[in-house]
């Protein structure tokens, strides 16, 4: 029986090139515009898995999927890295000079700004997917219009690359984490995704990095999100990385004391390893 896997974008998207390099056995593609019709379509058991950016190297964490997905109770089984290669592409026969609007991804804007500086002339367009653009610049032929997108992108709709990776760092590389709405664990389990709560005394946070520490925990993720209904309260979001199963547990039991809140998203294999 054949995975069936939601994405936020179509083919050609950072999402669908993260399908075909994770998933071991061939998985048929949900395409969907937004990360709330994603997770939706998961809650409502339409498919089987999802695939969420949930941060990028240059522009940060994706605050909301990590309330996406602690709202809803899902698990996160995997993640996978990707090297993002931004691209400017347009229909063919066209100069840079051409372009007079860009379309993308309100990340893959944010990613290229320093290339836009040099071209004042060209108007910087959010836009819900990079690939849906190049979808749509082939379908209705549009010309001074130009999307940023990956080569795969380029090459499913027939465009033309402008100017090949012209992400401000060379380097750039989104981590996507692979969602279920069960459990499912790995062979190899060495990461956790973790949230906790905690009260308003002082030195509280540090004792909970100090447990994590204390029981050979390596942290390499924290992120604070407010809880919406308490003003001033905080969730904090974190990934740990251990090489003993053991550790990881004492380290949970005392943490699970500690706060007043505490949840695993999920466990994990260590794409980083």
């Amino acid at each position: 029986m054949i995975n069936k896997v939601a994405i936020q974008g179509i083919k050609g998207s950072f999402h669908h090139l993260v399908t075909q390099n994770y998933f071991v056995h061939p998985v048929e593609i949900e395409p969907l515009l937004t990360f709330n019709e994603v997770v939706d379509s998961l809650i409502k058991e339409k498919v089987d898995t999802a695939v969420m950016a949930l941060e990028n190297s240059i522009a940060g964490s994706i605050i909301p999927n990590y309330a996406l997905i602690d709202a809803n109770n899902l698990h996160i089984t995997g993640e996978y890295y990707l090297d993002i290669q931004h691209n400017l592409m347009a229909l063919s026969g066209q100069d840079i000079l051409d372009i007079r609007e860009v379309y993308s991804h309100p990340m893959a804007l944010l990613q290229c700004q320093s290339f836009f500086d040099k071209y004042p002339h060209i108007k910087l367009v959010e836009d819900r997917d990079t690939a849906e653009v190049a979808q749509r610049i082939h379908k209705k032929q549009l010309k001074g219009v130009a999307a940023i997108a990956s080569s795969s992108a380029a090459e499913i709709y027939k465009l033309n690359i402008l100017a090949e990776s012209i992400q401000t760092i060379r380097h750039n590389e989104t981590r996507f984490v692979i969602v279920e709405r069960n459990e499912n664990p790995s062979s190899t389990i060495n990461k956790a995704s973790l949230k906790f709560m905690l009260n308003h005394k002082r030195g509280s946070l540090a004792a909970m990095l100090n447990v994590m520490s204390d029981c050979k925990l390596n942290l390499t993720k924290i992120q604070s999100l407010p809880k919406i209904d308490t003003p001033w309260k905080y969730a904090f979001f974190v990934d740990v990385t251990f090489d003993d199963y053991e550790d990881y547990e004492k380290a949970t039991a005392v943490m699970k004391i500690m706060a007043e809140e505490f949840k695993v998203l999920g466990t994990y294999k260590n794409a980083k390893q």
